[in-house]
């Protein structure tokens, strides 16, 4: 039994299509399970033999969280917690999802893929949260698996490729930042790599990363939407639209990025055997779906 934990966000949609997908037995929960308040989740867990914990639930409004501090370490450390030592007391497997955002992006030299053991350094609340809950599994569980991820797009939820698209859609001209770099993850990628650690039974846990491969700055990753949006027909084939390339000072935003977050996937690749495809395959993939399954942009 799997229990899949914010199976209506982004990437918790994508994991139980797999689940389905694949006829794994699982449970799936949301907001009407309170990760908060640890009598809520254990109530709702005590009676099922549950192996495998998934953790797709979090606070994750990157510019909200500057303002809504106390929200977002509820959720992201304080739920986490929770979470932690409800895996430790039925003894089941955890797999918590973190983020690049944990590192502050200013790596030496500017092009360098922060590794797993490289120091952590969150420049704003939402990272600092997330680290905060990475900091609670390890104090109270010694196995567990956290898969750090960044830039990550998919189906459901808001997500930069629906915001470029409908931008697209309203406007001729639209700026984007050049100068912030990593790896556009498609949430289909991650949510099979979670799903291979649970059908090997993996128990090399640890701190992981996991992105597609290759590397862009959101200008570039806003350029090849466009490209592969208008040649599926996402874009009015008559309408032409001018992307132009804006430094992050001239976009300002509540929370801080990180300017350089590209996260080395050698270990996972290495330890648990996962092949990770390049970022403009995925992104291709993601739209054929969105034009083929009917999702309104």
């Amino acid at each position: 039994m799997i229990w899949l934990i914010g199976n209506k966000g982004m990437l918790g949609n994508e994991v139980e299509r797999l689940l389905k997908e694949r006829g794994l037995t699982y449970c799936a929960t949301d907001k009407e399970i309170d990760i908060t308040d640890y009598k809520v989740l254990e109530k709702f867990g005590k009676d099922r033999k549950i192996k495998w914990l998934i953790n797709c639930a979090g606070y994750t409004k990157v510019d909200k969280a500057e303002e809504e501090i106390d929200e977002a370490f509820r959720i992201n450390k304080d739920g986490v917690r929770n979470i932690a030592l409800f895996s430790s007391k039925k003894q089941i497997k955890l797999i918590h999802i973190s983020t690049d955002y944990v590192f502050d992006g200013r790596q030496e030299g500017g092009t360098i893929a922060y590794s797993e053991d490289d120091k952590t350094n969150p420049i704003n609340i939402y990272g600092k949260s997330k680290l905060a809950g990475e900091e609670e599994i390890k104090k109270i569980l010694r196995e567990y698996f956290i898969l750090r991820t960044a830039w990550l797009y998919g189906l459901q939820g808001n997500n930069f490729i629906y915001a470029m698209l409908r931008l697209f859609k309203e406007r001729d001209l639209v700026k984007v930042v050049k100068d912030q770099w990593g790896s556009p993850t498609y949430t289909a990628d991650l949510a099979g790599a979670i799903l291979k650690i649970i059908e090997d039974d993996s128990v090399s846990y640890g701190i992981y990363h996991f992105t597609n491969e290759g590397v862009a700055n959101w200008y570039e990753f806003s350029l090849t939407i466009y490209d592969k949006a208008k040649k599926l027909g996402l874009i009015e084939g008559n309408k032409k639209v001018t992307i132009e390339p804006i430094k992050t000072e001239d976009y300002p935003t509540a929370a801080k990025r990180p300017r350089y977050s590209v996260l080395s996937k050698e270990k996972i690749k290495k330890e648990l055997n996962i092949k990770i495809p390049y970022w403009r395959e995925s992104l291709e993939k993601c739209l054929k779906r969105i034009l083929d399954e009917g999702y309104r942009v």
